[in-house]
């Protein structure tokens, strides 16, 4: 598996643990990392890089969620499929160094891997409108 693959897997279990155990999710980054055996450096720094922004900026990315996810309640999600998404959001908005095309392709996999089996659509159709409509230059 390539790193920030797995990468991006380890904070999508950060971030459910988080959500199940009602924990910040700082602390349940700390509680997860204490658990787990010796991870290489370059996967745990990208998980930290990802899992701080997302605290970071956790109500912008659930607006923008809510925005784009017409008829669904973002309490309604399933609990991977709103974690991917947060995911999704925040690498298509505040990452500008990881092309949104890649980040697109890595969410639907972790959605075909993780959720059900409407996931990966569902996540698709969500990040590619944000990522249309919020990152494409606007006609004149």
């Amino acid at each position: 598996m390539r790193k920030r693959t797995l990468a991006r897997e380890l904070v999508l279990k950060i971030l459910y643990q988080a959500e199940i155990t009602r924990r910040d999710i700082n602390i349940a980054s700390d509680v997860f990392w204490s658990e787990k055996e010796k991870i290489e450096k370059v996967v745990r720094e990208f998980s930290d890089f990802l899992t701080q922004g997302i605290e970071k900026h956790l109500l912008a990315i659930d607006e923008m969620i809510k925005k784009y996810a017409t008829n669904w309640q973002l309490d309604r999600m399933a609990v991977i499929d709103r974690n991917i998404l947060r995911l999704g959001v925040y690498e298509i908005l505040f990452a500008e160094e990881i092309p949104p095309k890649v980040t697109i392709n890595e969410m639907v996999e972790l959605a075909k891997k993780f959720g059900d089996a409407e996931s990966g659509k569902f996540v698709n159709g969500i990040l590619d409108k944000i990522h249309k409509e919020e990152l494409q230059p606007k006609d004149q």
